[in-house]
Parts: structure tokens; C-alpha cells; sequence
């Protein structure tokens, strides 16, 4: 057992509430000045509740406290969310160590967020060297498909004879081939075959779609990235760059992709200050292009390779769960070797359910889980875990004939609901008039304003050097009545900055709202958005730095229809596998746990793939801390492909072994007593010809 810790001595040492491995990760390079080029570099390996986050912080906290400057000091993290988490906890760490003489460390740890913030941010100080405009827009995922989408169009993509992708799939496609450094015939062949067709013309396409990207200075959610990495690959730049900062971690480094290793390699090509953390064992997210090599290749990077240190130690399961856990991932073809360990032990092997269907898996879950809340585990301590999101289908069915509210993971985001985005769209447009989405997007706003008339608007913007100046004469379409008066001005007053900021997104409010009536038959549940989108919009410095972190990271809209039901103050987590890294539950269900589930049918064609299916599961089992089951149907309902909607009969997945059964406690559901089974057995074996007696009646 860890022996207890005084308070004293935390006080005396604010390193003492970590374990061994934390304290190692958290003080490597101690008194290696900058000067000397750094601290080695490190790779942490942290296993699934091991306490990542907390040693990334205390190691960040750490530095600060032995003199490195907080603005020399730059943290990665994939979320703005984990950003802020993360720098809070730094904050809290260094004021019990420093007192008053930390500071304002929020403001001093300025570069701290997502590589795409930081990769606008930075794109932005150096856009002279890059021949960038500053005032550039990004791009979200709609937009950049919409814009692929006039392109495709223009070179006459969308008539050809046989179905050209569309342009999801164009979108797709291209950002794939950025994000992995993948040729685009290879990309095809392995992802998109029944595209591989039409490579010259996608590459043709891609072509046009960049450069009308830059004719109207927008950057998308790939640029911010690839425009970094082309800067780091100029030996002047990328030092000039790197030696902004003393020291760059990196947060869940599993579940970067190509483009992000060479940002981190270009900056610190020799890896000195270079700290990254994350679990090989953990990368999931292959589908976005992310590469579990980058973080198996680190250490080799460097010569001498980079330290690592392994956390694994858990402090959220059970020991029999990680056992299973262990077992499952230790099967992998590559791996860093860890084995997670635990002091919390318990007689309650993780169970593996046969059942035979998915209503029967629907009734035992929506049963078990009534069952835990009555003796005391919250419907939010709960979670049903599942590959893809159709596989729940069945289950949600059941918990609402039963009325137990459930949360799925997965509803709208402010950027996806139509008035949030567009009145954020009036800002950009405002912003950067040369922003042909953006304004084919608002012009259509105002009544009697179709395509053409809008398309007629922006060809006059494209012709000129000076946008804004051009709209405020371009004659009113013809049809636009007096609303064309009220949006030149409301346009002419963003763009002339004279409303300042956060005023401008209310003077935008107060211009569309009108408009939101018209359009829209739920407008005051869409205005309650609308104010929270002003609340927001309060915490940012700027409408370019409001516009960049909002494309970037959105948080969830107030009427997202799958959010957090109002009228229940307890619910039921729902969850693809995918959405539920990170998190934690006391009881854990995963659905269909037979082959053709996990791993899917439609990711069984290398062995990478499947070693991503066998991590998806590892991911799965370990967010349990105290219960664990993985249902096995016999046969499950699947929908389309190519054969029509039926039941397929199913195998235990291959990734849980028969030497591994011991692990678990197996059962079937439900349960038949000794005296029932004989009697089902004993009706079974009835055999009578009632077509025969039936006859007979009138013989």
C-alpha cells in the first residue's frame, strides 16, 4: 500500500502527492538550463487512469517554478477545453508552491490551446514572411465543402457522365491526403476505391480549390496546420519559431497525424525541451488521419533517443477489470510494454453476457441499469459504450418505453445550427468580404435575394481591390426592398470597426432577429442561442480572436436536441467509443462485442486496422471503474449493406480469447432454472402434424 501523505510535508513538497513515475515525468531535465539547449527530450507513456492530466500540469507547474518564464513555454492540447483545464490546474499548482509571487500565470501561459489556435495565431504574426493577408477567415468543415463544392462545379465536375464524388467526399478526401502526407492514389485505393477512377480529376480539383481558397484569403482547418508545417520546413523560420519557447508539450500526442509530428520535429529538431505524453494503446482516431507511429517512432527521432517514462499505475478500476483490460491489449502486435496496475481490489470479475439478440441486449442493459439505481449508482455514473452510433438504435427504443432518460453523445454544435452560424457568418463576411461562402451565405439571408442575385453581388466584390467599398455601391438587387438598406449598413459599421467589440455581435443580433422570425417557426428557442452566443462572445478580446477559437472548437448549442434532457436531473450516458476517451464511468456496458462489431466488418482488411479495433476495445473496457459487461449477442439486426436489412449470427470477438475467459465471469441472460430448462426442452421436443388433425376435423 502507498503510505499515507502528511499535509506538512505537502507543503514542504508539492511534488509528494505524485507517485515515483509521476515525480520522474514531472522533474526530468531539472537544471538544465536553456542555454544549453534544454531538457532532452521526453516521451511519457500514461496509461488509462494513471493521472496524465495531473503530471502534465505538475510538469508544466514544475518548470515555472524553477525559473523557466510561463510565455517561453508552449502547451499543446486538442481541445479548448483540455487547454483551459489544463492551465487552471497549472495556476493552482504554482500558488500553492509560489504563494503571491506566481502571478497572473493565465495571462503569462499565453501560448497554451490546440495546435489549429496556435497555428492560426502564428500564422497570423508571420503572415508578411508568407505572403498571407492577417485579416484571412478560416473555414469550418461546412464551408470548406460548400466552397469544393463551387469549384467541382465550375470545372464541370458535377455533369459528367458517371457520378462525380460529392462533395463531402471530395472534402474528405483532401483532407486526408493533407493530414497523413499520403499520395492521392494510395489514398484512394485504400479508402476511397470507388473513386480511384477519377484521381487526375480530383487532383485538378484540389488544384482550383486551393487556389480559390487564397483569391478570397480563406484558410481551412487543414491550412492551419499545413501552413505551419511548410514555415518549420524553412530553416530560418523554424528557428526562429522554436526558439519562442524554451519548452513545447504536447498532450495526447497518440492521436496526432503526420503533419503535426513534422510541426513538432521542424520546431525541435533536435527534441531538446520537447515533452510529449500519451498511450499507444489508446490511438483510436485513424479514420482523421491520426498515426499511432508517431508516438511508437518518437524516441528513435533523436540521437540519443528520447527518455520514456511509463505511467501505469490506475487509480480508476478495479484490479480483476484491468486484468482483462491487460490481457486484451497485450495481444497487440506492437506496443510499448505496460501492464496497468492497481491497489483497488475487488472479488467482481468484469462479465461477459451472452444474450440472444440485440432486444434481448436492450432489455438486460435497460434492466441492470434500473437495478444499479436502486441500490445507489446515479444513471450518470453509467455509460453504454458502442462502436458506431446505429448500434444503440434498438436499446434507445427500449429506454424510452421504460422512461429512463439517456444522453447520446453527438448532437449539434453551435457551428452546425443555421442561425447561430449565421450570424457568426455576418462577422466574417464583415471581416473579409472577399469571403465568397460567407457572402453567398448572407446575401440569401435577405428576402427576394436568390443564388444569382447573390452570385452577381460577389462577382462585383471579386473584381475589385477594395471589397467593402465596392458593396456599399453596388445597386440593390432587385427584389431585396428595403432590407439591402439595413444590411449595408450594418456591414459598413462592422467593417469600419466602428461598433468596437463585444458590440458588434449585438448589432448583428439586433439586424437579424427579424430576419430570424421570418426564416425560422422555433425563433425564440433559436434567440436563447443567440443571447448565449453574445454571453460568449463577451470573454473574447477581438472579433478575429472570438472567430478563429469559436470555427475551431464550438461548444455545444442550448437547443441541441440531443443535449442533457431539462426536465431530469439524472440520465443515462450513451456513447460512442470514440466520444467516450477520456472519461470515466462507475459501471460500463459495450454493446455487441462479437466479431463484425469489434472489430467491424469493415476494418478487418490489414493488420493495422485491426490493431486500431483491438485498441477501440482496450479504450472501452478501461473507462469502467467498478463494473464491467460486454454483451455477446448470438445474431444482431444490420442495416443495408448491399444485402437488405437482416439478422447476421455472430461470434465472441476475436480480440477476447479462450485463454483470457478466466479473466471474466461468463453468463447468459436470461437465466433458466434446472426445472425450466427441462420443460422448454420437454415442449421442444413435440412433434405434431397439425395440418394433418386439421384435415381430419372435416374428413
Amino acid at each position: 500500500m502507498t503510505p499515507k501523505i502528511s499535509r506538512d510535508a505537502i507543503a514542504d513538497d508539492p511534488l509528494a502527492r505524485l507517485n515515483p513515475a509521476q515525480r520522474e515525468a514531472v522533474t526530468h531535465g531539472a537544471g538544465v538550463a536553456p542555454d544549453v539547449g534544454g531538457s532532452p527530450p521526453l516521451l511519457v507513456i500514461a496509461g488509462a487512469g494513471s493521472g496524465k492530466t495531473n503530471t502534465l500540469a505538475h510538469r508544466v507547474a514544475h518548470l515555472i517554478a524553477t525559473g523557466t518564464d510561463p510565455r517561453r513555454i508552449l502547451l499543446l492540447t486538442f481541445s479548448r477545453r483540455a487547454s483551459t483545464e489544463m492551465t487552471r490546474r497549472v495556476e493552482r499548482i504554482c500558488r500553492a508552491v509560489l504563494g503571491d509571487k506566481a502571478g497572473p500565470l493565465a495571462d503569462a501561459l499565453a501560448w497554451a490551446g490546440t495546435f489549429h489556435s496556435i497555428g492560426a495565431r502564428l500564422l497570423r504574426e508571420y503572415a508578411e514572411q508568407i505572403g498571407m493577408d492577417p485579416a484571412f477567415s478560416i473555414h469550418d468543415r461546412e464551408d470548406s465543402a460548400d466552397l469544393m463544392n463551387l469549384v467541382r462545379h465550375d470545372l464541370g465536375f458535377s455533369k459528367t457522365e458517371k457520378r462525380f464524388p460529392a462533395k463531402g467526399t471530395c472534402l474528405a478526401i483532401y483532407s486526408r491526403v493533407v493530414n497523413s502526407g499520403v499520395p492521392l492514389g494510395d489514398v484512394l485505393l485504400k479508402h476511397y476505391p470507388w473513386c480511384a477512377g477519377w484521381e487526375a480529376q480530383l487532383k485538378q480539383l484540389f488544384a482550383a480549390y486551393v487556389t480559390a481558397k487564397q483569391a478570397q484569403g480563406v484558410l481551412d482547418y487543414d491550412d492551419l496546420l499545413l501552413a505551419w508545417a511548410q514555415m518549420v520546413a524553412e530553416p530560418v523560420l523554424a528557428a526562429d519559431i522554436g526558439g519562442r519557447w524554451d519548452h513545447i508539450l504536447v498532450d495526447e500526442y497518440q492521436d496526432t497525424n503526420r503533419l503535426q509530428a513534422d510541426i513538432l520535429l521542424g520546431m525541435k529538431p533536435d527534441g531538446r525541451g520537447l515533452t510529449v505524453v500519451g498511450d499507444d494503446a489508446q490511438s483510436i482516431y485513424a479514420f482523421r488521419a491520426a498515426t499511432v507511429r508517431n508516438i511508437l517512432d518518437f524516441p528513435a527521432a533523436f540521437d540519443p533517443p528520447a527518455r520514456i517514462v511509463t505511467l501505469d499505475r490506475n487509480y480508476r478500476s478495479t484490479k480483476p477489470i484491468l486484468d482483462a483490460a491487460n490481457a486484451v491489449i497485450g495481444e497487440a502486435a506492437e506496443r510499448f510494454t505496460k501492464d496497468l496496475w492497481t491497489e483497488r481490489a475487488s472479488d467482481e470479475r468484469p462479465r461477459l453476457v451472452t444474450i440472444a439478440d440485440d432486444t434481448a441486449q436492450a432489455d438486460y442493459i435497460a434492466g441492470r441499469v434500473l437495478e444499479e439505481r436502486e441500490g445507489g449508482t446515479a444513471l450518470k455514473e453509467q455509460a453504454v459504450l458502442f462502436r458506431v452510433s446505429h448500434h444503440s438504435a434498438t436499446l434507445e427504443v427500449e429506454l424510452t418505453r421504460r422512461n429512463i432518460p439517456f444522453v447520446k453523445f453527438g448532437g449539434l454544435k453551435f457551428l452546425d445550427s443555421a442561425h447561430v452560424k449565421d450570424v457568426l457568418t455576418v462577422l466574417r463576411f464583415a471581416q473579409n468580404p472577399r469571403d465568397r461562402i460567407a457572402g453567398f451565405r448572407v446575401l440569401q439571408l435577405l428576402p427576394g435575394v436568390g443564388p444569382t442575385s447573390a452570385r452577381r453581388v460577389l462577382d462585383t466584390l471579386g473584381e475589385s481591390d477594395r471589397p467593402l467599398e465596392a458593396l456599399a455601391e453596388t445597386k440593390a438587387p432587385m427584389r431585396s426592398g428595403e432590407a439591402w438598406q439595413g444590411f449595408m449598413e450594418t456591414v459598413m459599421a462592422l467593417g469600419g470597426g466602428k461598433t468596437g467589440w463585444p458590440g458588434e455581435i449585438a448589432a448583428v443580433r439586433a439586424w437579424y432577429e427579424p430576419h430570424l422570425e421570418r426564416l425560422h417557426e422555433d425563433a425564440t428557442m433559436r434567440q436563447a442561442d443567440l443571447v448565449q452566443l453574445e454571453q460568449i462572445a463577451g470573454g473574447y478580446p477581438s472579433r478575429e480572436k472570438f472567430l478563429t477559437e469559436l470555427t475551431l472548437d464550438p461548444p455545444d448549442a442550448t437547443s441541441d436536441q440531443a443535449g442533457v434532457p431539462l426536465l431530469d436531473e439524472d440520465y443515462l450516458i450513451l456513447s460512442t467509443i470514440h466520444s467516450a476517451k477520456g472519461q470515466e464511468w462507475k459501471n460500463v456496458f459495450v454493446l455487441n462485442v462479437v466479431d463484425g462489431c469489434i472489430p467491424s466488418d469493415l476494418a478487418t482488411g490489414e493488420r493495422d486496422d485491426i490493431e486500431e479495433e483491438r485498441r477501440l476495445l482496450y479504450v472501452a473496457m478501461t473507462r469502467a471503474k467498478d463494473a464491467l459487461d460486454l454483451m455477446v449477442p448470438q445474431r444482431f439486426y444490420v442495416h443495408g449493406q448491399g444485402m437488405g436489412d437482416r439478422h447476421v449470427y455472430a461470434a465472441r470477438t476475436r480480440f477476447v480469447t479462450r485463454e483470457m475467459l478466466p479473466l471474466f465471469h461468463a453468463t447468459a441472460w436470461p437465466i433458466v432454472a434446472p426445472e425450466e430448462q427441462a420443460r422448454q426442452e420437454a415442449v421442444k421436443s413435440v412433434r405434431i402434424d397439425m395440418g394433418a388433425r386439421l384435415r381430419s376435423l372435416w374428413s
